[in-house]
């Protein structure tokens, strides 16, 4: 079993898995129905979950087999949106047809569709792994209960602008809304007497000039990366929101980023049909992943203990 999974994929209708350190391309799976526009590794790294236009393929890591373990029909339209709970038992997702779903990996169908009313750009679980988070096209983001499956919260940081990403701090303090006006809007997250989570206005960041496409706080909570139509990434303090470095190097859009669990390095994916790994450290690629022909929109890196723990401990 591979200590460290690297994934990318994009418009060629090819996902690519990667040897982290040579760049070597040892595994590449057709998707002939479509572009892929997400993916997501399960925490013990035998599953990878590829969202498509109207699907969900989840492919085994381990296996030579180029056919998907499991298809999850129900989103018409693109799925902008995929994840999976902590221990692999469901799986959620997101997409243009305004809903949110959850899927249980073993059963077919969906179980749960909630309406967001707009196209779902972005959809993240919260670490309490009892609420879904999602952005969607008009601006609004909604907290889903799961527990009571309602939404049971709203938020409208800019009206009509799309919130185009969100991420949540894995200590659950903080969630980052990014939108297509290159703004960051920062909150404090706290539980409350009921249980369901507040938002206290923490920071407004103007992170970049175009769309944002990508932000993420890292694994030790102490920076955020932000992936944008500018063509770069910037790493931002959370401490005090100051800009830590410019990743500058890929030559076209940059769609998204992934932390290694340590957050001294990340992987990136570009329109450049390239994907990057760079030392945070000094801000310089270490490493491109050339193969694709196309426009590489996603990534998707699991380089942590094998149990997956890692991140809980």
């Amino acid at each position: 079993m591979s200590s460290v999974v690297l994934a990318t994929a994009g418009y060629d209708h090819t996902l690519r898995l990667w040897e982290a350190t040579s760049g070597i391309c040892y595994r590449t799976l057709q998707y002939p129905e479509s572009q892929i526009n997400k993916l997501e590794i399960t925490a013990d790294k035998t599953q990878i979950a590829a969202a498509g236009n109207g699907q969900i393929r989840v492919f085994d890591v381990n296996s030579n087999d180029t056919q998907p373990i499991n298809t999850f029909d129900g989103h018409t339209g693109n799925v902008t949106a995929v994840g999976f709970q902590k221990d692999s038992k469901w799986m959620y997702s997101g997409g243009e047809d305004g809903t949110v779903r959850v899927w249980d990996l073993r059963a077919p169908g969906c179980q749960r569709a909630y309406e967001s009313r707009a196209a779902v750009n972005t959809v993240v679980l919260h670490p309490n792994q009892g609420e879904l988070i999602s952005g969607d096209q008009t601006g609004h983001i909604r907290v889903w209960d799961l527990t009571a499956s309602a939404c049971s919260c709203e938020l409208v940081p800019e009206i009509g602008t799309a919130v185009r990403s969100l991420t949540v701090a894995l200590d659950s303090t903080m969630i980052v809304a990014a939108n297509n006006n290159g703004t960051c809007y920062v909150w404090r997250m706290m539980r409350g007497a009921s249980l369901t989570t507040h938002f206290e206005p923490l920071h407004k960041l103007k992170a970049h000039t175009q769309f944002i496409l990508k932000c993420l706080i890292s694994p030790d909570c102490q920076q955020l990366a932000t992936t944008s139509a500018d063509k770069t990434v910037k790493l931002w303090n959370l401490d005090g929101f100051t800009l830590e470095r410019t990743l500058v190097g890929h030559t076209r859009w940059v769609w998204d980023c992934v932390f290694s669990v340590d957050a001294a390095y990340l992987v990136t994916a570009s329109s450049d049909a390239t994907a990057r790994l760079w030392d945070l450290s000094s801000g310089e690629t270490i490493r491109t992943y050339s193969g694709h022909h196309k426009a590489v929109v996603c990534c998707a890196l699991n380089d942590s203990a094998i149990d997956g723990r890692d991140l809980d401990s």
